[in-house]
């Protein structure tokens, strides 16, 4: 039987893809109940240096958390405690 070299790739990708590891959401892992937008330490983490708020896929953050994160970055640069640009 012969194997087209799109399925031998779209196989392998599968196995790298259920072999990868799923970071763990560090909000349910430290129990938070909700993201303060005041906390502008841990929220700086989740920006990139550019200050856009990072995805969820590379964060790791559950979409509950991702939620009130992205809520709370928002509401801290409305309250200038975050840019909104890096000049």
């Amino acid at each position: 039987m012969v194997v087209s070299k799109t399925a031998a790739r779209r196989r392998k990708k599968a196995k790298l893809l259920a072999d990868r590891k799923k970071k763990a959401c560090r909000f349910c892992a430290d129990k938070v109940e909700t993201i303060d937008y005041k906390d502008v330490v841990v929220l700086r983490k989740f920006l990139t240096d550019r200050a856009k708020i990072f995805p969820r896929r590379t964060s790791g953050n559950c979409a509950k958390h991702q939620r009130q994160l992205a809520t709370a970055v928002k509401r801290a640069r409305y309250m200038a405690m975050l840019p909104y640009v890096v000049e």
